[in-house]
């Protein structure tokens, strides 16, 4: 028994992560109105399509997991297209705020910061400035009827802050049958 207590005290001092504090703020607050499984349409510069994603508290509320996939329809001389990803959002360093790690089935990773409107209704995530790359903005609105609007904006290179919208749609939380 005393050697498996000082097997697990050496793992937590090697992984560095200080022990749980229970008194700490919630720092979901503002995103938990995101928590669920949400099915929606969107139209832009891809084309219509239709898809699915979800937000989950992770590693004991750690983290806030979404998985998504979109289902692209053939049109206009384009096939039909599968597009997944992953966000993982965590504590920034230094505990101010909440960052963003982004990885897609095409091979990109995005860093975003999130950010909170003051009336608590929208979360935006936005990408960081990357040099010669363009930057990306995705934000969701919490509406009365328990959806939501989403919108994905695309600022090009050389122009950070000239965001225009690359896809935009709307979610619906889906009910589960009890």
């Amino acid at each position: 028994m005393a050697r498996c207590k000082w097997l697990m005290l050496v793992a937590v001092l090697l992984s560095g992560a200080p022990p749980s504090r229970a008194a700490d703020p919630d720092p979901w607050a503002d995103l938990r109105f995101l928590i669920g499984e949400w099915a929606g349409e969107g139209k832009g510069a891809p084309g219509a399509g239709k898809g699915t994603f979800s937000f989950g508290l992770e590693l004991q509320d750690k983290v806030m997991v979404r998985k998504h996939r979109a289902e692209i329809p053939a049109a206009g001389g384009h096939p039909a297209a599968t597009h997944e990803d992953l966000m993982v959002i965590h504590a920034a360093d230094g505990g101010n705020g909440l960052r963003v790690a982004y990885f897609d089935s095409e091979g990109h990773v995005i860093h975003y910061t999130v950010t909170v409107a003051a009336d608590k209704q929208t979360v935006t995530f936005v990408s960081d400035a990357a040099g010669k790359g363009p930057r990306f903005r995705l934000s969701y609105v919490k509406q009365k009827d328990d959806t939501l609007a989403i919108k994905f904006e695309i600022a090009p290179p050389g122009k950070p802050d000239e965001f225009k919208t690359y896809t935009e749609g709307t979610a619906a939380r889906e009910r589960r049958a009890k």
